[in-house]
């Protein structure tokens, strides 16, 4: 979004969560920066009693704490979820725990991502956020001044101010400054997020097989979806026209005689009508024919034409994706359309779509009143569940008032 929309990221909500996520890191990266240094220099004190090998094998483990309190802190930028690399214990006991752990590559990982955050992230971090602070002050050196009764203030050392007319000049200062801590924020925290995917997610064969047999268990539903919807096409959706065409048939037939039988012929066949708008309405929700025939942005286009809300779609693909793909966006924008429709109170909503570098990303705007919580049952939650086996990632930014807007992006390789 920064650097698609720099005006628009300046007034969301990303530099708030980008200071919070900083100012959290550089808090923690403290304690963690202190605490390999105490437990060397306990371990090397200790050392006589015996006591000192096992707090010095705790500085080689210290990555395990920190990265499960960083795979928590990434939700403040990151909604999906980071995996735990560590595979279970091959044994009971502490002593089979540690082997373990210490035969691990992600243990290692962790314990280098621990130095990069003690070494550098937490500098990075502490020195955007005095960016943050003095350019607050900066901001608000009118009301400072006021506030000391027009006395002389030194904002900045060499320059006195002595009434607030004159301290404008330094507003607008303080302003740039925000701004600027905003950008160096959120390019602080991706930097800071791409590194935690980079070493703390899983990349061992165990769950490149876990991804794999997800892949197979999605094909499975895929192929028992279509045996569904095979079956109510050629079965009950046949033997209701059939229904119908007899009941039409019966009831030529009756129209010169009883009225009553007539009656209730024509009241049978208006409703084996409504059961088959219903049934066909049923298999065109199960998978959309237009979306096996025609693509994504064919779908999306019919989806639109139906839906209450106007709907502006701009899907720009250079030929068919793989179906597991077209599926989930299909689904993830029928899924978003109707929280638009039941939530938002929207009047307008945007659909953008494009293929980047081996990934699919769409992005669904509305204008409604915003404050979307993917923990609040709004279906967000399970959309980014089932996004995570084609290793998708989806991003919301909802600030209250609106406008809300999604993010998803699905590697097609995947």
């Amino acid at each position: 979004m920064m650097r698609q929309r720099p005006l628009g990221f300046l007034i969301s909500v990303w530099p708030l969560r980008s200071w919070a996520y900083l100012l959290s890191g550089a808090l923690f990266g403290l304690a963690v920066t202190v605490s390999p240094a105490v437990l060397v220099a306990l371990g090397v004190v200790l050392s006589v009693v015996g006591v000192g090998l096992v707090l010095l094998t705790a500085v080689v483990l210290i990555g395990l704490p920190v990265a499960a309190v960083e795979r928590r802190r990434l939700r403040v930028i990151e909604p999906a979820p980071l995996p735990d690399p560590h595979g279970p214990p091959t044994g009971a006991g502490l002593k089979s725990w540690l082997q373990g752990r210490l035969r691990e590559r992600a243990t290692w990982r962790e314990l280098g991502y621990t130095a990069l955050l003690s070494l550098l992230f937490t500098g990075a971090d502490l020195g955007a956020i005095v960016l943050l602070m003095f350019s607050g002050i900066v901001t608000t050196t009118p009301f400072i001044v006021w506030a000391n009764g027009n006395e002389t203030v030194m904002i900045i050392p060499g320059r006195a101010i002595a009434d607030p007319l004159s301290a404008l000049p330094f507003s607008l200062l303080g302003v740039l400054g925000l701004a600027l801590s905003a950008y160096l924020a959120g390019l602080l925290a991706g930097a800071q997020v791409k590194t935690a995917w980079f070493l703390l997610a899983p990349r061992d064969d165990r769950v490149i097989e876990l991804t794999r047999s997800r892949v197979r268990l999605a094909d499975a539903f895929e192929a028992e979806r279509r045996r569904i919807e095979r079956d109510l096409h050629d079965g009950a959706q046949q033997q209701l026209v059939a229904l119908t065409m007899t009941l039409g048939l019966a009831e030529m037939e009756l129209n010169n005689g009883t009225p009553g039988a007539a009656e209730l012929v024509t009241r049978g066949r208006g409703e084996a009508r409504r059961a088959l708008d219903q049934l066909r309405d049923l298999v065109r929700g199960i998978h959309p024919q237009v979306l096996t025939d025609h693509g994504l942005a064919a779908a999306v286009a019919e989806v639109a034409l139906r839906n209450p809300v106007p709907v502006t779609v701009d899907i720009d693909l250079p030929g068919r994706l793989p179906g597991p793909v077209e599926t989930m966006a299909y689904f993830t924008v029928t899924e978003a359309l109707t929280n638009v429709n039941k939530h938002s109170g929207a009047t307008e909503v945007s659909i953008v779509g494009r293929f980047r570098s081996d990934r699919l990303i769409l992005v669904i705007t509305d204008n409604g009143r915003g404050g979307a919580d993917p923990s609040g049952g709004t279906g967000l939650s399970g959309l980014a569940d089932r996004m995570a086996v084609l290793k998708g990632r989806l991003m919301v930014s909802s600030p209250a008032g609106g406008p809300t807007r999604l993010r998803v992006e699905v590697p097609c390789s995947a």
